[in-house]
């Protein structure tokens, strides 16, 4: 049986239920293609909220029968991923004229996995940057997203190796695709 799910704007009072979201869904879903090393370096440097989403009102948590399942949002600035704890790229505005909009910190709880909560954020961060001008999107993906994105017509631009502060290389892939290029 097919649940809906719901979807709202993130608020700050959300930030810790959200950051304990995303150690759950980093350690879960990222096995087989990251290390746990990789995993826990990746936790503490990169993935986490990045509450410039939540106070731009562009960052989403979604639940299913009430319980939090997911959270992601879309950005009109041109950072490209990271959290609070290490943004990468500047957050100056972008052009909507000329320039994709940010796809961001997509997580999915471990038992809302392959439930519809990652398409039925994508779908509303979409649909919100086009009602910006937006007419391309960009990510950078987790290698576990990859094959997630690709499904919904992002095509890979480019591999990428951020190392981080304590020398952990990880993986990530650039990607991108114009609105409306959507697969059903």
């Amino acid at each position: 049986m097919m649940h809906a799910v719901n979807l709202r704007i993130a608020t700050r009072d959300d930030i810790p239920s959200l950051s304990r979201l995303i150690v759950s869904s980093a350690r879960e879903l990222s096995r087989g293609f990251y290390t746990e090393s990789e995993t826990a370096s990746a936790i503490r440097y990169v993935f986490g909220v990045d509450t410039a989403l939540v106070d731009d009102l562009t960052y989403y948590v979604a639940e299913l029968d009430g319980a939090l399942a997911g959270c992601g949002g879309w950005s009109r600035r041109n950072t490209l991923y990271g959290g609070d704890q290490r943004p990468v790229g500047v957050a100056s505005l972008l052009d909507p004229e000329r320039d994709a909009a940010r796809i961001r910190a997509f997580f999915v709880a471990p038992t809302a996995a392959r439930r519809g909560v990652g398409r039925a954020l994508l779908d509303e961060c979409t649909r919100a940057a086009a009602a910006s001008g937006f007419r391309a999107l960009t990510l950078m993906a987790t290698l576990p997203g990859v094959p997630f994105y690709s499904a919904l017509g992002f095509e890979a631009d480019e591999d990428v190796v951020d190392v981080l502060p304590d020398g952990t290389p990880l993986k990530f892939v650039r990607m991108s695709r114009r609105i409306g290029d959507l697969r059903d």
